[in-house]
């Protein structure tokens, strides 16, 4: 494993689990530690035994936003060049084949709260705090929260969250269809990795095609998303896990897939 100054990242079988790790400052997202991020998901694209990714931080905090320290006296310049950093590595991890959880342990606001966005699934401990306060900066969403946040709760839920600050509860998140699931903060990562055991037993290019088809369906026409379904449905029936799939269904036995 690479050697990070701002996270950990570990693998459980097929699950890898990245930990964000700046806890002196709320695990706040810095340059460094976006840097590292962009790592982590190059590292996961390329590693073939991968079948999840979870995200979660280190102590009270998921992220608790971007370093305001560091970006205190940038320039409009400046700014755009945080705004891109920050954003190309929530895609790099958003596009990402295999399917990413959020462990949401505690603040996850501004690019905290992005962060969890761009993850495919968010399960948030009790504890959990989420929240777009960028505008009591003086700033807006810089990390692309202007628009995951109305694809998950509507626009008229994420402009009423964004144009007043609000931070809201976990309850009220799971409410509002921001996360999955809430957990007690003990069952957290327990519940996190039960999950992704379970996405890991399916046949996985099946649920990689099916990540590609649900994106490609929400960014473009309907009969354009159909008529892409429809390809993946068919490519299917190219592999072996689907010969074994319905094999073992027939045969009333557990799957044994291969990725295949």
């Amino acid at each position: 494993m690479a050697d990070f100054q701002n996270l950990k990242y570990t693998k459980d079988g097929g699950i890898g689990i990245v930990t964000v790790s700046r806890p002196k400052a709320m695990n706040a997202l810095n340059t460094e530690l976006l840097v590292e991020l962009g790592k982590v998901a190059d590292m996961a694209a390329e590693e073939k035994d991968l079948k999840v990714l979870i995200i979660t931080g280190d102590g009270k905090a998921f992220v608790a936003g971007a370093d305001i320290a560091e970006m205190k006296n940038f320039n409009s310049e400046q700014g755009r060049e945080w705004g891109e950093l920050g954003s190309s590595v929530f895609n790099k991890i958003e596009k990402l084949k295999i399917p990413s959880i959020a462990a949401v342990n505690g603040f996850a606001l501004g690019g905290g709260c992005e962060l969890a966005m761009c993850c495919d699934i968010r399960i948030a401990s009790e504890n959990a705090k989420f929240g777009q306060p960028e505008v009591g900066l003086g700033i807006t969403p810089g990390y692309s929260g202007c628009v995951r946040l109305p694809r998950l709760v509507g626009p008229a839920k994420a402009k009423e969250l964004i144009y007043t600050g609000d931070i809201i509860n976990a309850a009220e998140a799971e409410r509002i269809g921001l996360v999955n699931k809430v957990v007690a903060p003990e069952q957290l990562m327990e519940s996190a990795m039960e999950l992704a055991r379970k996405i890991a037993s399916r046949a996985q290019i099946a649920v990689r095609y099916s990540k590609m088809a649900i994106n490609r369906g929400l960014e473009t026409d309907i009969e354009t998303a159909i008529a892409f379904e429809n390809q993946v449905f068919a490519l299917c029936f190219a592999t072996e896990d689907q010969k074994e799939g319905m094999t073992a269904f027939i045969e009333k036995r557990n799957a044994d897939f291969k990725c295949r």
